[in-house]
C-alpha cells in the first residue's frame, strides 16, 4: 500500500509555483493576486481562509481578504462582487461557502467574471471543462487529478466509482475521470444516495472516489484488493481524548480499507492541502491568461 501524500505533493507544487513567480519579479512583472471574500464567523471557513491567505505568502502571490458581517444581504455582496471583478490588481478571486441563509448561492457564483473564477464554478468554466476545453477546474477534483498524475496510479481502462454528486467534486470528478488523456479514460460510475445496493457497485471498482461527508463509510468489506481510494471526506467527529475535543475524520474506515489498496488518501494531509495548492495554480493561470491578453 503507498500513501498518496497530500501534504508532500502540495509543498512541491507550491514550491514550483514560487519559482515561476520569481521568474515573473525578475522580469519586472505584477506578481498573482488572489482576493478571498467571507461573510460571517462560521469558524472552518475562517480556518480555511486563513491558510489560503498564508499560502499565498509562502508562493510570493499578494493576497486580499474581504471580510463581511453575518448580515450581509445579497445586494451588498454582489456589489463587492462587481468591484472585484472590475478592479485590474486582482487576478482571481472566491467567495467562501457557505453563505448567510439571505443570500442565493447560486445568484453568487453567476456573478463572478469567468477569467477571475479561480474556485471554477461558474457554469462557463463548469461547462468548458466538461467539453475538454482549457478552464479553471474546480480545485479539489484538480487536486485529485494531480495527485494520481504524479505518483503514476494507472486510470486507462479502469473502472473508477465515485460516491457523491456535488457540484464541487463528486460531478465534476465523474466527467473528468472519464475524459480522453491522462488520468482519465475510465469508465465512471458515478453513485449518490438514490444508488440501489451500493456495495455491489463498489466492490468492483479499480478507483473509489468518495465525498460524501459520513465518516467511514467505506469499510474493508466493500472494496476488492488493490483498490486505488481517493478519501474527500472531512468531518469533525467528537471525542473528549483529544485536546480539540474532536477528530477528523473521512469517509473512509482507513484502518481497514488501507491493508487492502493499493493507494490511499490520508484524512487528514490528503486531498485537503491538494485543494489549496491547486487554487493557487489557477490564479497562476489566471495571472498567465490576462498576460496573454495583455500581449495580442
Amino acid at each position: 500500500m503507498q500513501l498518496l501524500d497530500g501534504k508532500k505533493t502540495a509543498e512541491d507544487i507550491k514550491s514550483e509555483i514560487a519559482v515561476e513567480v520569481q521568474k515573473m519579479k525578475n522580469n519586472g512583472e505584477k506578481v498573482p493576486h488572489l482576493a478571498a471574500v467571507i461573510v460571517g464567523n462560521d469558524g472552518a471557513s475562517l480556518t480555511y481562509v486563513g491558510s489560503k491567505v498564508r499560502a499565498c505568502e509562502r508562493v510570493g502571490f499578494e493576497s486580499t481578504l474581504v471580510k463581511m458581517p453575518s448580515t450581509t444581504s445579497e445586494t451588498e455582496l454582489l456589489k463587492k462582487i462587481k468591484e472585484l471583478n472590475e478592479d485590474d490588481n486582482i487576478d482571481g478571486f472566491i467567495v467562501q461557502l457557505p453563505l448567510p441563509e439571505q443570500i442565493d448561492e447560486q445568484k453568487v457564483l453567476m456573478a463572478v467574471s469567468p477569467s477571475k473564477d479561480v474556485d471554477g464554478f461558474h457554469p462557463e468554466n463548469f461547462g468548458k471543462m466538461a467539453l475538454d476545453m482549457s478552464t479553471f477546474i474546480p480545485a479539489t477534483p484538480f487536486g485529485i487529478l494531480e495527485l494520481l498524475e504524479r505518483y503514476g496510479v494507472e486510470t486507462k481502462g479502469k473502472h473508477t466509482v465515485v460516491i457523491g454528486r456535488s457540484h464541487i467534486v463528486g460531478r465534476p470528478m465523474s466527467i473528468l475521470m472519464g475524459r480522453k488523456g491522462f488520468p482519465g479514460n475510465s469508465t465512471v460510475t458515478l453513485t449518490h444516495s438514490y444508488t440501489k445496493n451500493i456495495e455491489e457497485i463498489t466492490i468492483q471498482a479499480d478507483i473509489i472516489i468518495t465525498a460524501l461527508g459520513v465518516p467511514n463509510y467505506l469499510k474493508a468489506d466493500m472494496v476488492k484488493d488493490g483498490v486505488v481510494v481517493i478519501d474527500v471526506g472531512i468531518t469533525r467527529v467528537p471525542d473528549e481524548t483529544k485536546d480539540k475535543g474532536y477528530v477528523i475524520t473521512g469517509d473512509v474506515d482507513f484502518e481497514n480499507v488501507s491493508k487492502k489498496a493499493s493507494f490511499i488518501t490520508p484524512v487528514p494531509g490528503g486531498v485537503g492541502p491538494m485543494t489549496i495548492a491547486m487554487l493557487l495554480k489557477n490564479t497562476l493561470l489566471a495571472r498567465e491568461m490576462k498576460i496573454l491578453k495583455l500581449d495580442k
